[in-house]
């Protein structure tokens, strides 16, 4: 996935005339015209000729594989909340990335979920239609989350909370999604989300990469500062352990067992009978 995220990098960086800059303003303003259009559309033929349908398409009716990120996930007030919302997003994603960057992005995250109904229906053989771009729109707010992590919103204009928490519950979200899929043994579904976020994977892969590499640093440089701590407590003291609490050392009670405590900061230990019952060190 690095790979291929550095392959739309250097093509982004040799083609930046090749997105369509303001992207997002023209989705926003086709999701609006369209939910007027639908209110007038008592038949409903509208929104049923966009939707993404697997049958249609494959009777060749390939623009369901785009038109569908048009129709509106909801309507009234919370329309305007979620097109400002997700305006919002888009628009900042493609002034850091570039037009070309972010175009690639969302019509890549576009297609990928057109590709999981898709596969829904071959693995399953449920024909799923897609009214709107939920999962493009959750991939552009993971994708926004994940590069300002600290930036704060506002749940229903009241109640303050970072974006990285928000990023986080609605990953637990479709991770339990995914599982009570699998326990009904629907595969196609429980790839589904997998898939249809699958741009947000590439894009974001050298940082997912950079975390994993700083936790396994980290992990190690403290296995190695331990077994240094106990090397040198043993050659000084001529005991590997020692209680802070009650003083005895496994030198003298080599049948006692010593633990060091994970609240506590730094390496400290003790006995099996002070363990749970010290005063933690706190700096």
């Amino acid at each position: 996935m690095r790979k291929l995220n550095d392959a739309i990098d250097r093509f982004c960086a040799l083609h930046p005339r090749l997105g369509i800059p303001g992207l997002m303003r023209y989705i926003v303003i086709a999701n609006a015209l369209i939910y007027v259009v639908s209110i007038f559309d008592k038949s409903g033929l509208l929104l049923s000729a966009l939707a993404m349908s697997p049958e249609a398409v494959l009777h060749g009716q390939v623009w369901r594989l785009a038109t569908y990120v048009l129709i509106p996930t909801n309507g009234g007030f919370w329309l305007v909340v979620s097109l400002m919302f997700y305006y919002w997003l888009g628009d900042a994603l493609e002034r850091l990335w570039g037009s070309a960057k972010f175009t690639i992005y969302y019509l890549s995250g576009t297609l990928l979920s057109a590709l999981a109904a898709l596969l829904v229906y071959a693995i399953d053989r449920q024909p799923i239609a897609l009214f709107g771009a939920s999962y493009v729109n959750t991939a552009l707010f993971m994708a926004y989350a994940l590069t300002y992590p600290d930036a704060m919103v506002r749940i229903y204009f009241i109640l303050p909370i970072k974006m990285k928490w928000l990023a986080v519950l609605e990953g637990a979200l479709y991770v339990i999604q995914i599982l009570q899929h699998l326990a009904a043994r629907q595969w196609g579904m429980a790839l589904m989300p997998v898939i249809a976020m699958l741009n947000l994977f590439v894009f974001f892969s050298p940082d997912f990469s950079r975390r994993v590499d700083r936790f396994q640093a980290r992990h190690r440089s403290e296995a190695v500062q331990f077994r240094k701590a106990v090397k040198e407590q043993k050659r000084q003291k001529g005991y590997n352990h020692k209680c802070e609490v009650c003083g005895r050392t496994d030198t003298d009670f080599p049948d006692l067992q010593f633990r060091y405590c994970s609240k506590c900061t730094g390496y400290h230990c003790f006995c099996e009978e002070h363990i749970f019952n010290h005063t933690h060190h706190i700096e």
